[in-house]
């Protein structure tokens, strides 16, 4: 019996951990054919009416009839490529080398419109660099590190830009304006979109790895819990210990030859162990809550306290929420810590107490 639920533990494990693992390159893509993958092409010879994807790279030789959305890897518009309505992008980089029919949104690490290209929109663009050899048929914005126009860029528009602006300004046909408000923060559609995904992205792994501890681990959870709950203070204090305490031992590792691999692996496992302290910090701190309205459920606990946290990292005030964070890091940490060594003593004394092989003195009960 013993066997048969370690086996259908085990069992749950590998597939959640598979999930987990498999989650992270995922590409979702909504368009005509369905096409699904770590990149995601419209061959020349095809049309899809839209393309959403998240977590993979883009491709366009064909045509989309519609928008195209994509927050992850690198998106290009062939020169064979059309997109009739917008091009909403965010990744490490984007190539128009084709034609974008509407407005062009860009957060990404370079944005490069060439000779061929042509957006026929508005370009709004936030990167590190921009190189416009091609046509945009609208006004532009754009905030880089380094602009380059291009002896064959037309801008048919106004120019608002921050960073440096090399090349031929001749290509402008309206005015050139410097606003330093700009940044490389000037893609306002893009950004919320990009944002949110992570965000739920981040409840999604958070939501599977927290399952996985409930259901593998009840009774060690609900210990967390109510360490948590019964003594706050001390939970708090032996994280803030762990939280600066093992840094501070595996970097007395690192100087050592001998203990730079076991360093190396514990920073992994300090990484492993923050992930599940914030889990269960949050887990606990909604389990207290709820058990004051008299609800006593495990799952509703880890789903209320999981939500609090995504809706807590949205807060307009940034520095509310992270304080906040630390605090549910804290505890979760120290409740963490303190199950695990009170395991650890269990074991031990159970050691001590059993006979010696050979041995005639019985067990102590």
């Amino acid at each position: 019996m013993q066997g048969e639920r370690y086996g259908s533990r085990l069992l749950v494990a590998m597939l959640v951990t598979i999930v987990i693992i498999g989650i992270g390159p995922l590409t979702v893509a909504a368009q005509s054919n369905g096409q699904t993958g770590g990149t995601v092409v419209v061959e020349e010879d095809e049309t899809v009416d839209s393309l959403e994807a998240f977590g993979g790279s883009v491709v366009v030789r064909g045509t989309v009839t519609g928008d195209v959305s994509a927050v992850g890897g690198d998106v290009r518009i062939e020169r064979t490529g059309e997109v009739g309505g917008d091009l909403e992008a965010a990744g490490g980089s984007v190539t128009i080398a084709g034609t974008v029919d509407g407005d062009v949104d860009a957060g990404a690490g370079s944005l490069t419109i060439t000779e061929d290209g042509t957006v026929g929109g508005t370009l709004t663009a936030g990167v590190g660099t921009a190189t416009i050899d091609g046509t945009i048929e609208g006004d532009a914005e754009i905030g880089a590190d380094t602009i380059r126009l291009g002896e064959t860029a037309s801008i048919a528009g106004d120019l608002r830009y921050d960073g440096d602006l090399e090349g031929n300004t001749d290509a402008v046909g309206g005015e050139i304006v410097q606003d330093a408000s700009l940044g490389v923060d000037v893609a306002p559609t893009i950004q919320p979109f990009a944002s949110w995904l992570f965000t739920a992205y981040a409840f999604a792994v958070n939501l599977l790895l927290g399952a996985l501890l409930l259901g593998l681990f009840p009774r060690f959870s609900d210990g967390v819990a109510d360490r948590v709950a019964s003594s706050p203070l001390r939970s708090g204090l032996v994280g803030l210990a762990a939280f600066i305490g093992i840094p501070v031992l595996l970097i007395a590792l690192a100087i050592s030859i001998v203990g730079l691999p076991l360093a190396f692996v514990g920073g992994f496992a300090f990484a492993l162990l923050l992930w599940v302290g914030v889990i269960y910090g949050r887990f606990a701190i909604a389990a207290w809550v709820l058990s004051l309205v008299g609800l006593g459920n495990r799952w509703l606990a880890l789903i209320v306290g999981l939500v609090a946290g995504a809706l807590l990292s949205r807060l307009p005030v940034p520095i509310v929420g992270e304080v906040i964070g630390l605090v549910v890091l804290l505890l979760g940490l120290g409740g963490l810590v303190r199950g695990l060594v009170g395991h650890w003593r269990t074991a031990r004394d159970r050691d001590r107490e059993r006979p010696a092989p050979g041995s005639d003195e019985p067990t102590v009960d």
